[in-house]
Order: C-alpha cells, then structure tokens, then sequence
C-alpha cells in the first residue's frame, strides 16, 4: 500500500523556529536543530525548511545552519529562502540537501527554475506559490503575504511546467496556521492544471483533515506546520507526528 508523503514545514526566522498566522506575527517554537532530531526519531517521510525572513530582508540563505541541520537529518530536506541564483543552490546542494524551493525570485527570473532542474534533475526544483484571496479572486503573493503578483495562477503554472519544474506546493496564506482546514477552493481551482507532484500547504489542524485531502486528491503531499508543533486545545508547543499505524488509517 502507497502510503501518503507527509510533510512536516518548519519556518526559520532569525535562525529560531517559529510558526505564523495568516504569515503574520511569527511565534518562537524552539531551536530547528532539535525538532529536526525529534522529527528523525518519528521518521518524517522530508522536511521543508524555509527562511522567511531571507528574502524579505535580502540575507543569503544561512549556509552554515543549513549544513548543520543536512548532516543531522535522516530525512529529504527541500530548502528555501533566500536563494536568488544557481551557485547559492548548488551550495546548499552540495551539503546533501535533496530539494530546493524558490518562490519570489521566479518572477524575476524565471530561469532559475529551468538551471536547477537542469544541474540536478527537475525533481529537485520546487516552486512554492504563495495565494491568498483577494476580491473574490485568488491571487499570488511574495515576500510574506505583503506584495501582489499580478500574473494569473493558472499560467503562472503553465510556465513553471514548461521550465521543468518537479513540484509545485500550493500555499494557502489565509489558511496558514489556523488549523482549520485546507483551502479547497483554492486547491480544486488549480490542481487539474497541474501535471507535476503537487504539495499542499496551509489549514492542517488534525489527523482527519490530513485524510479528507487524501481522500479527495490521492497521492498528493501533504505539508503541516502548527499540526506537528502544537498539542492540545491550548497549542502547547510539541513537536508530534504520526505513526506508521496511524498513517495507514489515512489511506
């Protein structure tokens, strides 16, 4: 049986982990070297690890902190943030990571999908696509929910595709950290267009969310945040996440 790619995202500020809301007001979870050993100990199927504040400051990704956390996980990693050409990528890289993920810098430039693909293998070239609802619209957004792309989803995908993309994660920033759900609106709006492994992101609150997505999408990525670093109906902070046992129930 083909079990679901479940994801754990941790976001990195200030080299700490911290989880958002709506991409707003980030929290002070605990230190990423530690939850990657937790993570490792639960077997995480990968791991995204993404700086938000690298790009919207203009900081190069922390490539000693990225080494640190490659030679301590027993997992895939895909990184982003910060990363604005190919030798940044092939650094980080070279560290053992097996994924990166661009974002802001796409629009840009737009080859740079196309290099990392190219230097090593598309599966290892991740975009992350930012959307939040505007005017009854679904819109693209960077450097954290503050700046609207005006490009059309639906061709920005088309394009991506075309550059050799290997997967392409749907970030829903009106869900994100509100453990309410995942936006299916959002998601059934795009996904048919989409004809590489799709991640979905933003709205994980429980175990049964996980199950309704895979019940309705299949073999799709599952990515959580706040679900694998808080606990109880108070959100204490606990890295968690779910068994072999409990996996299979999701299928």
């Amino acid at each position: 049986m083909l079990l679901p790619r479940i994801i754990p995202c941790l976001l990195l500020s200030k080299n700490d982990l911290v989880k958002t809301i709506n991409f707003r007001n980030p929290n002070y979870i605990g230190d990423p070297i530690n939850a990657v050993k937790i993570f490792n100990e639960k077997k995480a199927d990968e791991l995204f690890l993404l700086d938000i504040d690298a790009t919207v400051k203009q900081y190069e990704p922390n490539f000693q902190l990225i080494k640190k956390i490659a030679r301590e996980s027993r997992m895939p990693i895909c990184y982003g943030g910060g990363i604005k050409n190919l030798e940044q990528a092939k650094k980080i890289f070279s560290y053992g990571v097996e994924k990166i993920a661009v974002s802001s810098i796409i629009f840009e430039n737009y080859n740079i999908v196309s290099e990392i693909s190219n230097f090593s293998g598309s599966n290892s070239a991740v975009v992350i696509i930012d959307i939040m609802k505007v005017n009854e619209n679904f819109s693209i957004f960077i450097h954290n929910g503050k700046k609207k792309i005006n490009i059309d989803i639906l061709e920005l995908i088309e394009k991506l595709q075309e550059l050799g993309v290997g997967e392409i994660v749907i970030n829903s920033i009106d869900q994100d950290g509100t453990m309410k759900g995942f936006n299916y609106e959002l998601i059934d709006s795009i996904i048919n267009n989409i004809k590489v492994p799709v991640t979905i992101l933003g709205g994980a609150g429980s175990l049964l969310d996980l199950k309704e997505a895979i019940e309705k999408y299949g073999s799709i990525g599952i990515s959580c945040g706040s679900l694998f670093v808080y606990k109880g109906s108070r959100n204490a902070v606990l890295i968690n996440y779910p068994s072999k046992e409990d996996k299979l129930k999701l299928v």
